[in-house]
């Protein structure tokens, strides 16, 4: 039986706002993100869409974006974090090398690209292979639901990943992930009618 997965990109935070670099450290949602996730959550509600489970990562971030869209228990999964960039978290994004990055952040304490695809990877099939888990809402960060993304398509790789708040819906055949649909805040306005 096809699974779906709903993978969702937390609202937009302070330091989005700021261009700095937050993969494990934290900020949080500004009113926008805020009314980002809300505007998911009524989505949510206007599609009469049932998740069984919900999981977040351990950031704040990610966990008040999927407060945001139901009031349902949820699981917090260390391996659905953001790419850890060691010593540049904090940092501006424009002292960068430009993408891809590989294993730039490893000189630095960081993880490289291929350890977070894997990570990610690994958790989100993890999850989906659990008895029980049929429609499933797990809420990331941009580079961790890019890595997964285009694992599964890397037709995709050279594209950016949709912006704070977008919803990519995967289904799973128990051997891997199709993207079916991509929502952006945009289209989710259109759909409310906002």
């Amino acid at each position: 039986m096809t699974k779906t997965l709903y993978l969702v990109r937390h609202g937009q935070t302070l330091f989005n706002v700021k261009e700095l670099m937050q993969g494990w450290v934290d900020s949080p949602l500004t009113e926008t993100g805020i009314e980002q996730a809300a505007r998911i959550g009524r989505y949510v509600a206007r599609e009469h869409l049932a998740f069984d489970h919900a999981y977040a990562s351990t950031l704040t971030r990610t966990q008040a974006t999927l407060e945001l869209i139901t009031n349902m228990p949820y699981g917090h999964e260390p391996g659905l974090r953001e790419w850890y960039f060691g010593l540049y978290e904090g940092e501006r994004y424009d002292i960068l090398p430009p993408r891809p990055w590989n294993d730039f952040f490893t000189a630095f304490g960081g993880e490289t690209q291929q350890q977070l695809r894997d990570r990610m990877v690994e958790t989100l099939t993890d999850i989906m292979n659990r008895p029980g888990h049929e429609c499933v809402l797990a809420v990331s960060s941009a580079s961790s639901c890019k890595e997964f993304r285009d694992f599964w398509h890397p037709e995709l790789e050279g594209e950016r990943v949709p912006g704070n708040c977008s919803i990519m819906r995967f289904t799973y055949d128990g051997a891997r992930f199709e993207l079916v649909q991509v929502l952006e805040q945009d289209n989710l306005k259109a759909a409310l009618g906002e």
